[in-house]
């Protein structure tokens, strides 16, 4: 029988896995510059560009932070995970007693401990450096940052499953986040938009981290006034990792 998610989940197993993803990710220095550097550059050109307009740079903060999380996101994730299937390592690990579900989890949790420093890094970055102007308790929207880094991680691993190689995988940037960018409401208000793209956004993720991080930074509401835009991220999140599990087999 083939082992998925019919199988319990093991704990020392995930754990033992995502030590390995992460020991590895620390073994390529360069990688681990980029997970630091690379949100640095990005925050910093969004800054010098709205220098002289502070009030715009306040109300696109929220969205932006959450446009830069999922992307950094999706891009470390995917290609790190492409390439450990492209090394064999993964093909390994699926003859040892491990089943899908234990390597699945194991890796998103390796990868999203680097997720959550870039995370970590673009708000601190975006609050301090940049000096906007914020409501709401700062805990509480690095919660839901999170939320949306799982919801990244998880769609990296997803589509990984279907590239053969990285540059596969950058063409599912256009394909799979930047229509979520346009229709997330992150341009143009989704309220403002045609009909059609309106009902489109309702099934995007980001839409609804947007949607949060704006309440919450700029009309100071708590992430319990956003219960059902965390709830959905957390519902895509799952999703996509079961997904994933169910085609890792196309490897």
């Amino acid at each position: 029988m083939e082992k998925g998610w019919a199988e319990p989940v093991s704990v020392d197993r995930t754990i033992a896995i995502a030590g390995r993803v992460v020991r590895q990710v620390l073994r390529d220095r360069r990688s681990v510059g980029l997970i630091i550097v690379a949100p640095l550059v990005v925050m910093s050109l969004v800054g010098f560009s709205f220098q002289d307009q502070p009030m715009i740079l306040d109300r696109s903060a929220p969205a932006l932070l959450g446009v830069f999380a999922m992307i950094f996101t999706f891009i470390l994730t995917a290609v790190s995970f492409l390439r450990e299937r492209s090394q064999g390592t993964l093909e390994r690990l699926l003859v040892t007693p491990a089943g899908r579900a234990d390597l699945l989890v194991g890796y998103m949790l390796g990868f999203l401990l680097f997720a959550a420093v870039q995370s970590v890094i673009l708000l601190l970055f975006t609050i301090l450096a940049l000096d906007i102007n914020y409501q709401g308790e700062l805990w509480q929207v690095f919660i839901v940052l999170m939320v949306l880094t799982v919801v990244g991680v998880s769609l990296g691993i997803f589509v990984s499953t279907f590239a053969n190689n990285e540059f596969q995988v950058t063409q599912f940037i256009p394909i799979l986040l930047a229509p979520q960018v346009f229709l997330s409401g992150v341009v143009l208000p989704v309220s403002q938009m045609p009909g059609y793209f309106q009902g489109a956004s309702k099934v995007l993720p980001l839409t609804y981290a947007v949607r949060a991080m704006r309440n919450m930074m700029l009309r100071g509401e708590s992430i319990g006034d956003n219960a059902f835009e965390v709830g959905v991220l957390a519902a895509f999140a799952v999703g996509l990792l079961i997904a994933a599990t169910l085609t890792v087999r196309r490897t």
